[in-house]
């Protein structure tokens, strides 16, 4: 077995193989950019080596660069992540020529299959149903709408080195094909130094459903099953399950062979994934192969109890699978949600700064499930005891630490485990109100909507979901009456805890001592709730809407993090105190919750409303980033919809559009300036 290994990647998956490589016995070398200098892969090596500035195109995806550190350290094999190196051919030609293993595919399957152009010619050669398109090779814009007009609109126009959701745009009309074929060049080429693109038609309200393929040297091929990953934004995975809500087991094991037949056909090994779109009638149709280890592995690796990158170490050290097909049963059900530095109130534009706060739900095993330090181990075909569940969180990132304008969003993987679909969807619910994040924007409101939403719940879902279900963005989830019910009952308890602190000051003046009422009016999302709490040592007894409500709690004031029982149902909400109440953030929702004595509450009422400032003059810079691009002049009148600048930020190109008809007053910002949120960079008359 290798005695070091260098990881040629950073954050949470960097973080992921080492903790794998330790477990295995096995040196880790992390790589840094200035930009990662502090960060959590850095610290969890055993030896980091620095590449150079923060932009990945001077640093990760320098090849020479990482060649240099593996000779100054003597890594005997490379585990590239996904993203940045993870199938250049190139990269693996040069490890080859190094002497050092390529933890992945060899470079003639990365050639044939990492490309998404010829991987879809060899798939038709194969017999696989794909996508109409045209895969040959496109000079420019022109002939791009040229191209996607003879396909018929929609298209999808992908880079051909893509990944990730970079370098993919859907086009419903010339204009857009244009603009989406210059940004998705623009993207592809920073991100992958390949700057090729294909078209495809976009087939609608498909499901995104993908196919875990491992392959040793011995000729040996198996399939974990399939992964659903049909909730997605922008071409971005948002949320992954395993197995699939929509599968049969026919429909399934179709998926898998024929995954197994295309990677035999190209002589693969390693852990690799097809994508397929399925269509409601559970038509397949290949989509691409991703020749290394997916973003979404936990959930494969918590229904089968394999660990993809510990196989993956093994196949390149050239052992044998030490599993058949037989073996790989499906235990359970295992829900990723990913955490992005994302501002879902932003229309999920990118965040970055400090994380003042970060604070994750513990992590517990039941299942096949992978802790921090060790993986906790479970023979395919194992099955926990019923009703046990486990919790998993994948990051690379800590409190007090930074993420920064010029990677991936992604903050972490919070995945979980339970016998039943139902069970790991209750699970994730309270895992992502028990996590914590402060000093930047987030999704974590929008995860917990999805997971409350009655689709999503029932599995009718597509990779149109987020687009049809939150057309206008996402402004916060709206509880139902009886969930806010429970959460006024619970804001009443935990104020009388607070009151109870307060009447015990030291220094009072004699003959002023103070009362605890036990009536209140609680008002949240703009109801009121009159309420009559009584307590006793174990907790409160809260009177509301002709109901008696048991709430008890260990909360203290100052805590940032509530766990209450609600008549014994779990309740799990993060808080921050206001004048007369809290800030109370659950399910999605974040709710100003008032706890005033009747009286005060009806004074309350009178009090008038602060409106937010008039903007609507201005183009605001969205999120921090680089302006890549000005599209209009001072005295030009623009049209609703027109494009007016484009700001990169954490790799994806932004075009901001004007929202009426307008004439530019004054053009505040140029090409190549960094823009903090909401500088102005357009000025109407």
């Amino acid at each position: 077995m290798f005695k070091k290994i260098l990881i040629a990647n950073r954050g949470e998956i960097a973080c992921r193989v080492i903790k794998t490589a330790k477990k295995m016995g096995i040196q880790t070398v992390a790589v840094y950019s200035d930009a990662d200098r502090n960060a959590l892969h850095v610290k969890m090596a055993d030896e980091a080596v620095h590449i150079g500035p923060p932009p990945a195109n001077q640093s990760y995806i320098v090849i020479d660069k990482i060649m240099d550190a593996i000779r100054q350290t003597g890594a005997e094999a490379v585990h590239p992540g996904y993203g940045f190196l993870s199938e250049r051919m190139d990269f693996a030609a040069a490890l080859e020529a190094e002497g050092v293993v390529f933890v992945g595919p060899p470079s003639p399957a990365i050639e044939a299959m990492g490309d998404k152009i010829t991987s879809k010619k060899l798939a038709q050669e194969a017999g696989v149903s794909t996508v109409p398109g045209y895969m040959g090779l496109i000079a420019d814009a022109e002939e791009a709408v040229t191209i996607s007009n003879q396909i018929g609109y929609p298209v999808m126009i992908k880079a051909s080195a893509g990944g990730g959701g970079k370098g993919m745009r859907i086009a419903w009309n010339d204009q857009e094909a244009r603009e989406g074929f210059e940004s998705s060049k623009n993207e592809a080429a920073n991100s992958f130094g390949d700057d090729r693109i294909f078209i495809e038609k976009f087939v609608t309200q498909p499901r995104h459903i993908e196919i875990q393929v491992l392959a040793d040297q011995h000729g040996n091929c198996v399939y974990l099953h399939e992964r659903e990953c049909s909730i997605q934004r922008r071409n971005q995975k948002v949320i992954e399950e395993a197995p699939s809500p929509f599968l049969d087991e026919a429909t399934r094991k179709a998926m898998g062979e024929q995954a197994c037949a295309l990677a035999k056909a190209v002589g693969y090994t390693s852990a690799g994934t097809v994508e397929f779109i399925v269509d409601g009638d559970k038509n397949f149709y290949f989509l691409e192969m991703n020749t290394r280890l997916q973003v979404e592995h936990p959930v494969t690796e918590l229904i089968t109890g394999v660990d993809l990158v510990e196989q993956m170490i093994r196949v390149a050290n050239g052992e044998a699978l030490p599993f058949t097909q037989d073996d790989l049963k499906i235990n359970g059900w295992a829900i990723e949600s990913r955490l992005y530095a994302e501002d879902p109130y932003r229309n999920f534009l990118p965040s970055i700064g400090r994380l003042t706060r970060y604070r994750p739900p513990a992590e517990t095993a039941a299942g096949p499930l992978l802790q921090a330090d060790r993986w906790v181990p479970a023979r395919p075909g194992d099955r926990p005891a019923a009703g046990a569940t486990g919790v998993r969180n994948d990051t690379g990132v800590y409190e007090g630490g930074e993420i920064s304008m010029y990677y991936d969003p992604m903050i972490a993987k919070l995945c979980t485990w339970a016998p039943t679909r139902a069970e790991a969807i209750e699970e994730m619910r309270l895992a992502l109100d028990e996590f914590e994040v402060e000093g930047i924007g987030h999704n974590l409101p929008f995860l917990s909507a999805v997971m409350d939403h009655p689709k999503f719940v029932s599995g009718d879902i597509s990779t149109a979901f987020i687009a049809q279900e939150y057309p206008e963005g996402f402004m916060g989830a709206t509880l139902p009456e009886a969930e806010l019910t429970r959460i006024a009952a619970s804001a009443a308890a935990m104020h009388r805890v607070a009151e109870i602190r307060r009447t015990r000051i030291s220094g009072r003046l004699d003959n002023h001592e103070r009362h605890v009422g036990e009536h209140w009016m609680v008002t949240v999302a703009g109801q009121e709730f009159p309420v009559r709490i009584t307590a006793d040592k174990q907790g409160s007894t809260v009177e509301i809407g002709g109901r008696k409500l048991r709430v008890e709690s260990d909360w203290l004031p100052g805590q940032t993090l509530a766990r209450l029982s609600v008549d014994g149902t779990p309740l799990v909400m993060k808080v921050d105190r206001l004048p007369s109440g809290f800030r109370l953030r659950v399910r999605g929702a974040d709710l100003k919750t008032y706890v005033r004595r009747p009286r005060a509450a009806e004074l309350a009422r009178l009090m008038p409303e602060k409106l937010p400032p008039d903007t609507s003059k201005f183009l605001l810079c969205p999120m921090p980033g680089l302006v890549v691009k000005i599209n209009v002049a001072v005295g030009d009148e623009v049209q609703e919809g027109q494009a007016l600048a484009t700001v990169e930020a954490m790799k994806m190109e932004n075009i901001l559009r004007a929202e009426k008809k307008a004439v530019v007053k004054s053009v505040n910002a140029t090409p190549g300036e960094s823009l903090k949120v909401d500088d102005v960079i357009i000025e109407f008359e």
